[in-house]
């Protein structure tokens, strides 16, 4: 099958197509034949391996040193079951379903950046909504499940205030959206150019981080969710944190390890199905193209999610 392995770490030249071992299912798993696939920051901070000593160091005990122990990078996939393990009963051959590859801190499986994966039946996997598409299916769960970490740590109720830093990004654009489904009043915090993109999703106001005096324009919130943690910073961000009201909460995704349980991944299914939840796709680029894809996920912009078609 076709692949791109990541040779090393580094830049995005770094990621070569090749054809390797179609692989197959264990007793427990099932085969899915990928339709679309997507770039996620992750995926970039992994691929980069840039990070300060002490966190590198970290990182590359999990994903090893040097390049990735496993070539195949990716945790995000959309498709359809081709094959299945003799113990699989949640699942027939032809369903399409979505998943995402990450389950716990100790429990993950890349290598979406391929034309098959195989994943356990009982991990991330579900029945892709029927009124959506694979790309669009695809473009949930990364953002969706790490936006559903941060509202986790809230109470939201009706009327509650609630500020998005990077509203514009994968996460954010579904913090927006689970905000507003919780009742919430959403400020979202982006550039400009985003504010048609983050008034669609049903926020309420919104802010450019790159103007002058931004800062001014906050007001106080029961919550302040910052969307893209120790990655960027503003005078408009470090003035956010103290813009609370009485037992208002400053919650960054930098904080801890994100949860992603499965029952926030079957919450996401459900959203979507009822149409409360929308993908937000900035790109689309197909398999051969992912080292591109990389690039521009990189540069720090994107408005949503960048899919890669298989």
């Amino acid at each position: 099958m076709k692949a791109i392995e990541c040779l090393k770490y580094g830049g995005p030249e770094n990621l070569v197509l090749a054809e390797v071992e179609k692989p197959s299912p264990k007793d427990n798993e099932v085969l899915i034949k990928i339709c679309a696939t997507s770039v996620t920051t992750s995926d970039v901070l992994i691929r980069r391996m840039n990070e300060k000593p002490i966190p590198k160091f970290i990182l590359q005990c999990i994903f090893g040193f040097g390049k990735p122990r496993k070539p195949i990078l990716g945790m995000v996939s959309s498709g359809v079951i081709e094959n299945k393990g003799k113990n699989v009963s949640s699942f027939n051959i032809g369903d399409e379903v979505f998943a995402y590859g990450s389950v716990s801190s100790t429990k993950r499986h890349f290598g979406s950046y391929a034309e098959y994966i195989c994943l356990p039946e009982d991990w991330h996997i579900a029945l892709k909504p029927k009124n959506i598409s694979h790309n669009e299916a695809v473009a949930i769960p990364y953002g969706g499940l790490l936006a559903s970490h941060l509202l986790g740590k809230t109470a939201i109720k009706k009327g509650d205030k609630v500020l998005i830093y990077g509203a514009s990004g994968s996460i954010g654009t579904m913090a927006i959206q689970l905000a507003k489904n919780a009742g919430a009043v959403v400020t979202s915090v982006c550039s400009e150019k985003n504010f048609e993109l983050v008034k669609s999703l049903g926020s309420d106001f919104v802010i450019d981080y790159t103007k002058e005096g931004a800062e001014l324009k906050l007001e106080t919130y029961n919550y302040v969710l910052d969307a893209v943690g120790n990655s960027k910073s503003s005078t408009l961000k470090e003035k956010s944190k103290k813009a609370l009201l009485p037992k208002g909460k400053y919650i960054s995704i930098d904080h801890g390890i994100p949860l992603t349980p499965k029952d926030a991944f079957m919450n996401l299914k459900s959203l979507a199905e009822q149409e409360r939840i929308r993908s937000v796709i900035d790109r689309i680029y197909p398999l051969e193209k992912l080292s591109e894809a990389h690039a521009y996920v990189e540069n720090g912009h994107k408005r949503g999610n960048v899919v890669i078609t298989v």
